[in-house]
């Protein structure tokens, strides 16, 4: 594993079993922290996640709630690494009483929601309008490209992987513990550098729910092409 992904996993003794034959070896495996978001003096919402480009995946969870909406709103971003805590601070107070359960957890495996979500409790965004057209030969090699980049996955089988591309090439690539997390640091990083979103696509490594479509959708990205059902 290459230095760079020190920070994400570690090592266990594991029980392994292998066509009847029980082992103890050591394994890699990846790390997994919680990360509590406030905006201004609100304590928002816990997150699980991994430990990597969590201002990013802080800023795309308020972009996602409809929380954030301009960059310029924004007067500091930081990051406590001992606290595990991001606090963002905006020119303005932010009403979202009306949005967000205050101070919830959520895992992975929740998404935007540490509840079970109803259609009638889900925020439609508006179409994502685009002209953009995607040749079949261009979404399998952006699939491809994904899955080579997927280096962490393929040593531990523990992270999902996600993508924003425009034409054939990869412009950002996220991993994390959580499928709905990878989304977030790429819509944090694009709204936090001012990467444009319309005239690109998401390759996607997990299973396309209502919650990932929505998603991609608030980020107001046109295609999402996924390598899973």
């Amino acid at each position: 594993m290459e230095n760079n992904y020190s920070e994400l996993t570690t090592s266990r003794i594991i029980i392994k079993i292998d066509e009847g034959c029980v082992r103890h070896e050591k394994d890699l495996i990846v790390r997994e922290t919680t990360l509590t978001v406030h905006i201004n003096s609100t304590e928002v919402a816990t997150l699980v996640c991994s430990p990597r480009d969590q201002k990013y995946l802080a800023v795309g969870f308020l972009c996602g709630e409809g929380i954030l909406k301009k960059r310029e709103d924004i007067i500091s971003v930081d990051m406590d690494q001992e606290q595990g805590a991001v606090y963002v601070k905006t020119r303005t107070d932010l009403s979202f009483a009306d949005r967000l359960t205050v101070k919830r957890r959520i895992t992975p495996s929740a998404g935007g929601s540490g509840t079970t979500v109803s259609a009638d409790g889900i925020s439609f965004p508006s179409p994502v309008r685009s002209h953009l057209q995607v040749r079949v030969e261009t979404a399998l090699n952006l699939a491809n490209q994904l899955q080579e980049r997927s280096q962490l996955f393929q040593r531990t089988g523990g992270v999902h992987n996600a993508a924003l591309a425009k034409g054939e090439e990869i412009l950002i690539f996220q991993e994390d513990i959580g499928r709905h997390n990878t989304l977030d640091k790429i819509h944090g990083q694009c709204f936090l550098e001012g990467i444009s979103r319309d005239d690109k696509m998401i390759i996607f490594s997990g299973r396309v729910s209502t919650e990932i479509l929505l998603k991609v959708a608030r980020m107001g990205v046109p295609v999402l092409i996924s390598r899973s059902a």
